[in-house]
């Protein structure tokens, strides 16, 4: 029994060392129509795994195991980035410059979060991009920072040496979180 589990736990496991342990949000696997059948199947190009039925009509297959577990929420370990984005955090008082990448859902907030093993006092910091301080509540393409990562890969320019800017301008306070 636990050999035959740790079988159909092997497609599984390549699957998600390709994803980084990441995987969309969505109620089911993907399906495809069988050319041979006619019939939606599951589509599971690397083997089946746990809780997915067998291709053909199989008497040996138990119906009633319950949810399958990619509907538990309690398996997720996070949800997969539309897109992201390389971010340059300039600290103005001392220089020193941070790129980090981030997802075009986050929100400053939520950089702000990453950053704070950079500098723990960064939420003591006006932040800022082309002089207009920052709604941290907002996410970078709300705040008028454009991804351009498109625009430079039309242009054969490298995103990584043109990276957008943020400015942290010490407020001097020491707030820490």
């Amino acid at each position: 029994m636990k050999m035959k589990m740790k079988m159909k736990m092997a497609p599984l496991r390549i699957k998600l060392g390709m994803l980084g342990g990441k995987r969309k949000r969505s109620s089911s696997i993907r399906t495809h129509v069988d050319p041979l059948t006619g019939c939606v199947k599951y589509f599971t190009p690397n083997g089946r795994f746990l809780h997915v039925p067998p291709p053909w009509p199989c008497s040996d297959w138990p119906t009633d195991s319950g949810r399958p577990w990619w509907s538990e929420t309690r398996y997720e370990e996070g949800v997969l980035s539309g897109k992201t984005r390389c971010l340059r955090i300039v600290n103005t008082l001392t220089s020193q410059e941070q790129t980090i990448e981030v997802c075009t859902e986050e929100s400053l907030n939520a950089i702000l979060q990453r950053y704070l093993r950079y500098n723990a006092h960064a939420a003591s910091y006006t932040w800022k991009h082309n002089g207009v301080s920052l709604d941290m509540d907002k996410t970078l393409g709300d705040n008028g920072i454009p991804d351009e990562d498109e625009e430079f890969y039309q242009l054969r320019m490298d995103r990584e040496r043109y990276t957008q800017a943020i400015h942290l301008y010490f407020n001097d306070d020491l707030t820490e979180f």
